[in-house]
């Protein structure tokens, strides 16, 4: 089982420019509500706890597994850009840094080398993270579908800024059209 964690977060894919043209907002006085507004629209639909299942703007992320008991290992949160390392514990519990030579990527799914074989990792019960895998992950150039989905969910928010009713409200409201676009980018695990 992977459990991911954000290392370094992504700067935001929209910018407070962007969305003021978006919503026809001249002056600076909503400056901070907006910028809430696109960092909660974002993070609805971003990295390990958004709906779309992948992460968005460029980021790292630490997946931890329980060793490395799968070949190939498909990291969760594509686009994978890069692997920064992957470091485990033996089985003495002493950390190691897994040498590159080790392994190959192919669209974000890491596989022994030919000739390699995985190092033996130390075995804990339940959940250990004895393999910690960092890489980047999101994309260089956000499609537009993604960034006109944000807008439109920061413009429903803008405009309709008391959306819950009674009670505690369990989701983001998401209107058809960001449904829509967001849908051909949507993990399904």
């Amino acid at each position: 089982m992977q459990r991911v964690v954000v290392i370094t977060p992504a700067e935001r894919v929209v910018t407070l420019d962007q969305a003021k043209q978006h919503l026809r907002v001249d002056g600076n006085d909503d400056d901070a509500l907006i910028g809430a507004f696109i960092d909660a629209a974002t993070g609805h639909i971003d990295g390990p706890d958004g709906w779309l299942g992948r992460a968005i703007g460029e980021q790292t992320l630490e997946a931890g597994l329980d060793g490395f008991i799968y070949d190939p290992i498909a990291l969760p949160y594509p686009p994978v850009l890069e692997i920064i390392n992957i470091v485990y514990d033996d089985t003495a519990g002493v950390e190691r840094v897994l040498d590159p030579a080790n392994y190959e990527i192919r669209d974000g799914v890491i596989g022994t080398a030919w000739g390699k074989s995985w190092s033996s990792t130390r075995a804990c019960r339940g959940h250990s993270r004895s393999v910690r895998i960092t890489y980047q992950a999101g994309y260089v150039t956000v499609p537009a579908p993604i960034i006109v989905a944000i807008l439109l969910m920061v413009g429903d928010m803008y405009r309709n800024r008391e959306t819950a009713g009674s009670g505690v409200m369990s989701k983001v409201p998401m209107s058809v059209s960001a449904d829509a676009l967001l849908q051909p980018f949507r993990v399904y695990t």
